[in-house]
């Protein structure tokens, strides 16, 4: 089989030492796309288990008869579980046993939470009775759906709430596990690139989730199948990348290939691995724009928004506007990666920095938007636009900053650092905080939910000009 040559600046010519020189074979360019495409349709099936919830969100509420702090309690649990366990995984499972088995073992754990959470809506015996579901005419519970067993919502909802706190642990295992597998796959200098990619991958889980399940939800089939569909594709793909992914272009004989990092020897210790991230100046201020872009994002986009439309505008727009912060989130993936890559020499502050800008601009417009009753597909466009800038700051952050700081010892690390910190902060107030600030329609409701996240957006800015004017010179980690 093929090897891959690679050159990092290794050869002098006239005193000076050459530009880096990355040449790789075609084979090995289809050998990876193989390998992260297979890695990147399941890891679009997790994120499809776990946003199925939050895309039936109207769908829950009238079936059982809740409010949106109950279902908010389902986006408290998840990233609260979802966070601890990404910090904890990261290190201790993560950087020991590879990428490829800890993702298999958390699409068993995904696969079964979510047909335990599909099985939780056979539960009812009669659904609720709801009047008043349009803008005009605010909804009303008049009565509360009929449980089985005599059980009380009260204990029906807690028990819901703890399996998808629990689905939140196992989805944590294929975040850190599809970075740590693609860390081998991919130089340092290319990084910016993967982060595109692994918008591409966000993206297309979120269409599954945003448009696929509530298609799901509105067809003849019972609202169990929305978590019951989802769990047979992650159990199907995972059977696939068993078969055919490898941690390492080693394993497939391209063992000359080389990530541009230093390998050391031996295999440190846990201490070691967190005292090489956290010793990091960089590091904090990382931690802070990935809390702000969870404050945004959930805020937004992950949680709200097919709520926002089902309640203000109705069904037929959300498709619309589903689709687009799909395709401009994969947009903003590849503009900021590339952009970090080339224009800025492999430095991230600029491009998540400039992200956080366009993220504050848009919450702006999209509040002003509503206040100008502008209509439902205007609405839309400028949740498109926010997704461009979220979703590529948040691929800067997951899928290359968490390579720069953590290097092949500690990349699973880094990401259970980034990213529990983003879900473990951001979670409590997105899900059932918001939840309630929004059901009351006197004193906040959607009137203010864009608008009101507007200051992360601002925090997250001067955070990355910070570090954008402290280290102009020196890129994320990335020493060329």
């Amino acid at each position: 089989m093929c090897s891959v040559w690679c050159l990092f600046g290794s050869k002098q010519q006239g005193g000076a030492f050459m530009e880096p020189v990355f040449v790789m074979t075609e084979e090995f360019r289809l050998r990876r796309i193989q390998n992260w495409m297979l890695l990147g349709l399941l890891y679009a099936l997790f994120y499809m288990t776990r946003y199925n919830n939050a895309a039936v969100m109207p769908e829950i509420m009238n079936w059982f008869g809740w409010n949106k702090p109950d279902v908010g309690v389902f986006e408290t649990m998840l990233p609260l579980f979802y966070g601890a366990s990404v910090l904890i995984n990261g290190p201790l499972l993560g950087d020991k046993i590879g990428g490829k088995k800890l993702f298999l073992i958390g699409a068993v754990g995904v696969v079964i939470m979510n047909l335990l959470m599909g099985a939780c809506t056979i539960l009812v015996v009669t659904p609720a009775v709801i009047i008043g579901k349009a803008w005009w005419f605010p909804r009303q519970v008049a009565e509360q759906a009929t449980l089985l067993f005599g059980l009380s919502h009260a204990n029906v909802r807690t028990l819901m709430a703890i399996i998808w706190g629990i689905n939140g642990y196992f989805q944590s295992m294929g975040a850190i596990a599809i970075v740590k597998v693609n860390f081998n796959w991919f130089h340092n200098l290319e990084r910016g690139k993967f982060s595109g990619i692994f918008g591409i991958l966000i993206r297309f889980g979120l269409v599954l989730g945003w448009s696929g399940v509530p298609l799901i939800a509105n067809s003849s089939l019972p609202l169990c199948w929305v978590w019951w569909i989802p769990a047979i594709g992650v159990a199907v793909f995972a059977c696939i990348v068993d078969l055919f992914v490898e941690n390492a272009p080693a394993d497939v004989g391209y063992r000359n290939f080389q990530t541009g990092e230093k390998d050391d020897e031996g295999k440190p210790s846990l201490f070691e691995v967190l005292g090489r991230v956290l010793a990091n100046k960089m590091t904090w201020l990382i931690v802070v724009a990935s809390i702000m872009i969870g404050m945004i994002r959930r805020g937004t986009i992950d949680v709200w928004a097919r709520t926002y439309f089902s309640e203000i505008h109705g069904g037929v727009a959300w498709q619309f506007a589903a689709w687009g912060i799909a395709l401009l989130g994969i947009a903003g993936g590849f503009v900021l990666g590339m952009s970090s890559d080339k224009i800025f020499q492999s430095r991230r502050a600029p491009v998540i920095c400039i992200g956080f800008i366009g993220m504050a601009a848009m919450l702006g417009l999209g509040g002003l938007f509503y206040q100008m009753h502008s209509g439902p597909y205007i609405e839309a466009i400028s949740l498109t636009c926010l997704s461009f800038f979220v979703n590529g700051a948040h691929g800067i952050i997951g899928g290359a900053v968490t390579m720069d700081l953590g290097g092949k010892k500690a990349t699973a690390t880094a990401v259970g650092l980034f990213d529990g910190a983003q879900y473990l902060i951001a979670g409590p107030f997105t899900g059932v905080v918001l939840g309630a600030l929004l059901e009351d329609k006197v004193n906040y409701g959607w009137g203010l939910w864009q608008w009101g996240l507007i200051p992360f957006a601002i925090v997250g800015a001067v955070a990355m000009a910070f570090l954008w004017w402290r280290d102009k010179s020196q890129n994320m980690g990335v020493s060329h």
